[in-house]
């Protein structure tokens, strides 16, 4: 199968970034309990039964530091991204681990491969805009090196251009679960079919042990836990070696 152009890719790789960038912000955003806002104050409410659930729930919620409350606001910038990778990237690699239950026949399918690199592009672009990388130019750009093995040239991206020209993207961020955000960002990212093995994989002892019915559910998610790290790793060092990408605003 010829190889895709990075033309292909980049269109791709840009209409993932639009889908994945406001499942993020909701993530960060969305407060519908109002529990946040509790995490910056200690005041138990003994006036209100109702306020002073909320605000026991609010300090688990805390001990979490998820974006948005007091925890997440005295992380650094490197602990912020530790996180995605921890909380984020852990919880996603399960979906990414599931088909492997059935043993070799769920892996001679595609959908085990596009779910690692929808999970891997996700967890890249929260890592991104922690250290700054907020342009969708600087966040494909990322992708692509990390995911693919692609140099894109800056002129092979837009970020003025509509990624809706090139098919339907996710739904809104907003309401979407982290399991159903993968589940979108993998059907875009099925036509980067030749790229899927050119991102971070598993070591091949546990790529063999995935192939075993039962047990190849866990050792698929401890391999793909592993690959995720390694794509982490390159993704700063890309950013390290990339600073023209960090949005002026927050260089």
């Amino acid at each position: 199968m010829a190889d895709m152009s990075d033309s292909h890719v980049a269109t791709v790789l840009e209409r993932a970034v639009a889908g994945i960038n406001p499942v993020l912000d909701a993530l960060a955003e969305r407060d519908p309990l109002g529990l946040k806002k509790h995490t910056f104050h200690d005041d138990p409410h003994p006036d209100s039964k109702v306020q002073q659930a909320l605000h026991v729930l609010a300090q688990g919620v805390d001990a979490t530091d998820w974006p948005g409350t007091q925890g997440w606001t005295k992380r650094s910038m490197n602990s912020r991204a530790d996180w995605w990778i921890s909380r984020i990237g852990t919880v996603n690699t399960v979906a990414v681990a599931y088909p492997g239950v059935f043993g070799g026949w769920t892996r001679r399918l595609p959908l085990a491969s596009v779910l690692g690199f929808a999970n891997q592009a996700i967890v890249l672009v929260a890592i991104a805009r922690e250290y700054g990388v907020t342009d969708r130019s600087g966040q494909v750009r990322l992708l692509a090196s990390v995911l693919c093995g692609r140099d894109l040239d800056r002129s092979t991206i837009s970020d003025d251009s509509d990624p809706a020209e090139s098919g339907p993207l996710p739904t809104d961020g907003d309401g979407k679960t982290l399991i159903g955000a993968i589940w979108d960002v993998a059907k875009i990212l099925r036509g980067l079919t030749n790229e899927f093995e050119r991102r971070p994989q598993p070591i091949l002892p546990l790529r063999m042990l995935a192939y075993i019915p039962v047990v190849g559910a866990p050792v698929t998610y401890v391999g793909e836990r592993l690959a995720l790290s390694q794509a982490a790793r390159h993704g700063r060092q890309w950013i390290a070696e990339h600073p023209d990408a960090v949005s002026p605003r927050r260089a």
